[in-house]
């Protein structure tokens, strides 16, 4: 696939959702597996029949079949039948099976003239090329070295990472920093945030322009291409597709319904938020197990999985002796909405994939991010991260910042007394950055708190406070009903050493940073509106009945 190439296949992009991807100037083919499954799987090719061949003519559809070219695991007559379409009758499945069967016997004892074979092998750490034309007939398998190994890449070559999600607010930011640290990046993204926008009669308070624009403007700056797969990665296909044409050495996995509001609205966004986050998990999971097996999975997780617990919150795991006996468990999880549920679903089947399939991966427990810009998204107006400041996925520290310039009071929800762990949007990216130059070792999950400060919203609070007057600006501050159903004043400890260790440089909570946040608000002070800032999703009075929280 040619970089910058767009595939399309789902409704914000055009058209209704595809089974099948287009890719410009060529048809993707629907690979069929003959071999059974007893079969080495690898190393395989992909033959490229002629339309005038015996198996086009069998089977019209097929452009290109997996077959292993493993000389100890013969074709077997019972995989033809495997190419037979359902649809057609018995006789003709029949007639259809002995010629195919005569075609795979073909191939198993002929030079394979006037065929073109090309390695497609993942599983093996030496590829190999097969050239089976009638210039080079007979020619003996090469196995592939330095930059030519197919599994690898040379020093030179920059390492490959594919940001899911990365239209999204910590997304699009990570995608800019990466690329601009060097590595080759794609942009797997449904574009279903800037959806969700229009559904609620939200806005962000920056002007966003459309991810195409956004990757247009970037190459213009920098000279540096982002690939675009514009797709739902819980269609499998469209995912598919996906990692074979880019061929990622590590994912960063941002694809998911973030907000904790937007899944207590009603039923049928806590069973979306469900099913795109923890499906699509899988997705990515099964992706790299077929596709990229050495792909290093790097997974945004929450530090709401853990919730408030009146003990120490540690990184992942922690140490239990019970009755004599000492073990080293997963943390306990408390989830406090739909949300985070499925972040702790998610979890669970990562840790199992790499225990049971040997994945690499390293899931990210993020505190509350705050801020917009970052180096990369400073550099030109269309390179703008979102903000959101409403109720349901703007964040406390960024929604307090525009209800200071607006003259709102800062809405407290109850007693205040929430703590959590917050970082910056810069820090976010440096520590993705981070866990992808030390990845996971094959097998291996990791968790990561990734955060740099606490604070209690009384605390965020405060800080406004104080940085509004010297703007000159006239901060109050209420307490509203609490619309979630959470401890309000409670022990909280969470330890964070692991990217400290890896050398992430934290960006604190200063007085310049919040002052440059409260300039930022005033910027685009015009574009606000204030009926978004009040708290709509009520925990306890969520129902089946759809709904929509636009005013």
């Amino acid at each position: 696939m040619g970089k910058g190439a767009i595939v399309t296949a789902h409704p914000l992009a055009g058209g209704q959702r595809c089974r099948q991807v287009a890719l410009p100037g060529r048809a993707l083919p629907q690979p069929i597996r003959i071999a059974p499954p007893n079969i080495p799987p690898a190393p395989s090719s992909s033959l490229l029949f002629s339309s005038g061949s015996l198996a086009s003519r069998c089977y019209p559809s097929i452009r290109s079949i997996p077959i292993p070219l493993s000389r100890s695991a013969p074709l077997r007559p019972l995989a033809a039948a495997a190419l037979v379409p359902r649809r057609v009758g018995a006789a003709r499945r029949a007639i259809s099976r002995r010629r195919v069967g005569a075609l795979l016997l073909l191939l198993q004892n002929s030079k394979c003239s006037n065929l073109s074979l090309k390695s497609t092998s993942k599983r093996q750490k030496k590829s190999y090329v097969t050239c089976a034309s009638a210039a080079v007939q007979g020619q003996k398998q090469t196995p592939l070295t330095g930059s030519q190994e197919v599994s690898g890449h040379s020093s030179s070559k920059p390492k490959k990472v594919m940001v899911i999600g990365g239209d999204g607010y910590c997304g699009w930011a990570t995608a800019l920093h990466l690329s601009n640290k060097g590595y080759e990046v794609a942009i797997v993204d449904n574009l279903v945030r800037r959806l969700f926008d229009h559904q609620l009669g939200l806005d962000s308070l920056t002007p966003i322009t459309s991810i195409q624009n956004r990757v247009r403007r970037w190459k213009s700056l920098t000279g540096k291409t982002i690939q675009l797969f514009i797709g739902d990665i819980c269609d499998f296909d469209f995912l598919s597709e996906a990692f074979k044409s880019f061929e990622p050495d590590a994912a960063v996995h941002f694809g998911e319904q973030r907000s904790a509001p937007y899944s207590m609205i009603d039923r049928s966004r806590a069973v979306y938020t469900q099913h795109n986050n923890v499906i699509g998990t899988l997705n990515v999971l099964f992706a790299i197990k077929e596709y990229s097996e050495e792909c290093h999975l790097v997974k945004l997780g929450t530090m709401g999985e853990y919730g408030t617990p009146n003990i120490d919150i540690e990184e992942g795991f922690i140490t239990i002796t019970h009755n004599g006996r000492t073990d080293t468990l997963p943390y306990p999880k408390q989830a406090s909405s739909f949300y985070h549920l499925s972040k702790v679903h998610d979890s669970h089947n990562i840790a199992f994939t790499c225990k049971a399939w040997g994945i690499r991966a390293t899931d990210l427990n993020q505190g509350v991010v705050y801020g917009v810009r970052t180096d990369e998204t400073a550099m030109h107006e269309e390179l703008s991260n979102r903000f959101d400041y409403d109720g349901v996925f703007g964040t406390a520290l960024n929604r307090f910042c525009v209800q200071a310039v607006v003259g709102h009071p800062l809405t407290v929800y109850g007693k205040g007394g929430q703590t959590r762990g917050y970082l910056d949007i810069r820090d976010t990216v440096q520590c993705v950055e981070l866990a992808i130059a030390n990845p996971a070792k094959p097998g291996e999950f990791r968790v990561f708190n990734q955060f740099t400060e606490q604070f209690s919203v009384n605390d965020l609070a405060k800080l406004v406070t104080a940085a509004g007057a010297k703007l000159g600006l006239d901060v109050q501050t209420k307490s509203v009903p609490n619309p979630r159903v959470e401890a309000e004043e409670h022990y909280y400890n969470a330890k964070h050493t692991k990217l400290i260790e890896l050398g992430l440089e934290p960006h604190l909570l200063s007085d310049s940073l919040l002052d440059s946040l409260l300039n930022f608000a005033v910027q685009y002070k015009d574009r606000v509106d204030t009926a978004q800032i009040m708290p709509s999703v009520s925990w306890k009075k969520m129902g089946a009945k759809p709904r929509t929280v636009s005013v």
